[in-house]
């Protein structure tokens, strides 16, 4: 049982709800990435999902792209990403997931970068642009591992291909909110409820909600059909916003702490 894992069952056990935070390894040095993971632990991130730089991120709107960009600028590499996570595990047993593209891990090698994240303290990986018909050998090399694979499903998803997706998912499923890339938006999406509705006909795994959400109001709303809701531009352009100092990371995890509380807010 990973980290993930864990935290899911003891949020059901206590009936309360997860929140994922989103931030890029190496934005602005590994050091920084280090001390931010931390800052989000202390306002009550549940789990922190790490992104790994990598030039084309399709899936990622503005905010994160250019956060990619600046991580690739001070030299961030797969084996950095490896290191970053030895760092947070020294001091820190949240859960920790690995957002990325497919062309990162396949240039480091499939095997290698399952058995780095695995021995580094990694509980998983979001492979965002590997299609469930050609995941099957990426599975088995986390599932050996004993790491989480966590998929994404989105509202334009099948109701049969959301079964599909959901078989090969392990720790939770990721639903996209809505349509597009991953950005900072005015409200959710009504196509986020239907899509929850439909993807747990197909799995009792818990249910993350995603791309969007950027305000405690929405992170509220959102709450009271997922079980977990993710966030990611909304706190990178934060943590840019406030500098690269210690007291700039306190005031973005501050901020980020405001969307923590409407979470667990009774509903």
């Amino acid at each position: 049982m990973t980290r993930i894992d864990e935290k899911f069952r003891t949020l059901k056990a206590h009936g309360h709800k997860g929140f994922v935070a989103y931030i890029c390894v190496g934005d602005p040095g590994l050091d920084e990435t280090v001390d931010t993971v931390l800052r989000l632990e202390e306002q009550g991130a549940d789990i922190v999902e790490l992104g790994v730089p990598f030039s084309d991120p399709l899936a990622d709107g503005r905010v994160n792209q250019e956060a990619t960009a600046r991580a690739l600028a001070a030299g961030m590499s797969m084996p950095g990403v490896f290191r970053c996570i030895e760092a947070i595990r020294k001091q820190s047993q949240v859960p920790l997931l690995l957002f990325t593209y497919a062309n990162p891990i396949y240039a480091y090698g499939f095997d290698r970068a399952v058995k780095s994240a695995a021995s580094a303290g990694a509980d998983g990986f979001l492979l965002l642009d590997l299609p469930v018909e050609e995941a099957d050998e990426f599975a088995g090399l986390l599932k050996r591992r004993a790491l989480n694979n966590v998929t994404l499903v989105a509202p334009t998803s099948t109701e049969e291909r959301i079964e599909r997706i959901a078989r090969a998912a392990t720790g939770f499923l990721y639903c996209v909110s809505r349509e597009g890339v991953t950005g900072a938006q005015e409200s959710l999406s009504p196509s986020a409820a239907r899509l929850l509705k439909k993807a747990r006909q197909a799995t009792d795994l818990p249910m993350a909600l995603g791309f969007g959400i950027s305000t405690p109001d929405q992170a509220r709303a959102a709450a009271r059909h997922a079980d977990a809701i993710v966030v990611g531009s909304a706190i990178v352009a934060k943590f840019h916003e406030c500098g690269n100092s210690p007291e700039g990371r306190r005031r973005a995890a501050r901020w980020t702490g405001k969307m923590i509380r409407a979470v667990k807010e009774p509903v």
